[in-house]
């Protein structure tokens, strides 16, 4: 592979598809515009590995096997001894004990069908000679359910993992094995080494950017492979969010410790750290005692990348099947509980004849869905629209016809702390905001007054604010004419990013 103008190779690295992640993909990008050679490397969920061009950098996704936890295929003799043992014993079992009920009902209709022509004694012999089967599938049913029964069970406890057993061991494992404990609570992070490692080394690259703390591992493994060829290669860590502070992903309670643990082991291999917002960079140094505190590059729109695609960007409101004069509040990310998107449905009775659209990754999934269905509770059901992503450099320009934009994140720590990706896209289209009492955003709103604070999951007080903004919508809109955004642009941010890259690489200290 070629290399570019400055003739040093960057490799970028994330956990997810590339696809939906801003940040990633603007890194990327300007990395490319700005001379280097830049591969991002992230997450197939394909089997085989997919390649596409972002700008001037590659954008290779490999497939990352998953790992079933060791609990997950070990027996449970002595917690479920009837349990079936892990695989697909226990569903097939349970198939098994349905088909032999269908076919016990099919030999009652045929003899229904066959006993019309025939008298009661033959009709009743024949049903008694049917007896010994159907007694022996209903015992054998109950047996198979009885384990299926003890199976979910030792599943279900496993997961949750609050016996006392699991608590002792939990805590024994993570006093022993100290920061190693990662190895043992989520082994499964393996797989990204082993998908990605190989791949990295055959770059051979100058730098490799690693996003988040799942791919801080595999970045200092491969810089500690590269510097034992006698290759100075350098780390630069991103830490998106401040890990110890985030909602678990996972439900089970090794997850989490695990990412934590493993974070802590390799922070220190990081050449330079970067991260989204002073509140979390001080946190960071303070946590893994960095020499300096890591360079902040805030995840703001690319300006410049929206200008000239105004034309093929779809409408917002066309998506919702509004007119211009309709009151539209928008709402665009990812769609959890936390973030409160059940409140902005919850406040719609408070809001005659606003509508309200949810602008997410997978509006048919789970979550989406039961949104749905609280509108429909609510009797809101027309007033609410959930829409799918538009790619990132036309986030602005398609938020821009609503009216207000809404973050109504509950309290977390990480919300408190940080100046999240939709605060500054709703910023760049202009939009007047309504955010809950969260501490970096709702300071930020009442200094700027740009839009309204409310109190976190209260419907009717996010009903409050966003009346305000709908009363006098430009005395809110017209900050944004006073400069406020010219810091809050992607050039700023990656001249920050290119200049640590360039301190790295040129060898400053």
């Amino acid at each position: 592979m070629a290399r570019g103008r400055r003739g040093e190779r960057i490799v970028m690295l994330v956990q997810n598809g590339v696809v939906g992640d801003s940040r990633v993909q603007k890194q990327a990008e300007s990395a490319a515009d700005a001379g280097w050679d830049v591969v991002l490397l992230g997450r197939s969920r394909r089997r085989g590995e997919e390649r596409w061009a972002l700008g001037g950098a590659q954008v290779r996704l490999l497939p990352v096997k998953a790992t079933r936890q060791p609990y997950e295929v070990r027996g449970g003799w002595l917690r479920a001894p009837l349990a079936y043992s892990p695989g697909p014993r226990r569903n097939q079992r349970e198939r098994q004990r349905r088909a032999w009920h269908a076919s016990i009902a099919e030999i009652k209709a045929r003899q229904a069908l066959e006993g019309r022509d025939q008298n009661a004694l033959a009709r009743a012999v024949r049903k008694l000679a049917l007896l010994p089967r159907r007694v022996a599938v209903k015992i054998a049913g109950k047996w198979i359910r009885l384990r299926i029964r003890q199976s979910d069970r030792l599943r279900d406890g496993r997961s949750e993992m609050d016996s006392v057993l699991d608590r002792f061991t939990n805590r024994f494992w993570a006093r022993t094995m100290g920061h190693r404990v990662w190895r043992r609570f989520d082994p499964g992070l393996w797989e990204l080494e082993i998908a990605f490692g190989k791949v990295i080394d055959a770059l051979e690259p100058d730098l490799i950017h690693a996003n988040d703390f799942q791919m801080l591992g595999v970045g200092a493994r491969a810089v500690m492979r590269q510097r034992a060829r006698g290759r100075n290669v350098k780390l630069v860590w991103d830490a998106h969010e401040y890990l110890p502070g985030m909602k678990p992903w996972v439900k089970n309670p090794r997850w989490h410790p695990a990412q934590v643990a493993h974070e802590l082991e390799y922070a220190s291999y990081a050449d330079a750290v970067t991260t989204v917002s002073e509140s979390v960079a001080e946190l960071l140094r303070e946590r893994h005692g960095l020499a300096e505190l890591p360079t902040v590059v805030m995840n703001v729109p690319d300006a410049d990348g929206c200008q000239g695609e105004e034309e093929n960007v779809p409408d917002l409101r066309a998506s919702c099947g509004l007119s211009p004069e309709v009151p539209l509040m928008v709402y665009s990310g990812a769609a959890a509980p936390q973030r409160g998107l059940a409140d902005m449905v919850a406040a719609l009775p408070y809001l005659d004849g606003v509508h309200c659209a949810l602008v997410v990754g997978k509006p048919e999934s789970k979550f989406p869905k039961e949104l749905v269905a609280q509108a429909q509770e609510l009797g809101v059901a027309d007033r609410l629209h959930v829409i799918p992503y538009v790619p990132h450099g036309q986030v602005v320009p398609f938020l821009s016809s609503a009216d207000i934009g809404v973050i109504p994140l509950h309290h977390y720590m990480n919300h408190e702390i940080a100046l999240i990706t939709k605060f500054f896209e709703y910023s760049h289209a202009r939009l007047p905001i309504v955010v809950t009492d969260v501490e970096a955003m709702g300071g930020m709103v009442r200094a700027t007054r740009q839009g309204e604070v409310c109190r976190a999951e209260d419907p009717e007080d996010l009903a409050r604010a966003a009346k305000a903004i709908l009363g006098d919508p430009k005395a809110y809109r017209s900050v944004y004419e006073a400069g406020l955004l010219d810091e809050w642009t992607w050039r700023a941010q990656a001249d920050r990013l290119h200049s640590v890259y360039r301190r790295l690489l040129d060898g400053q200290s």
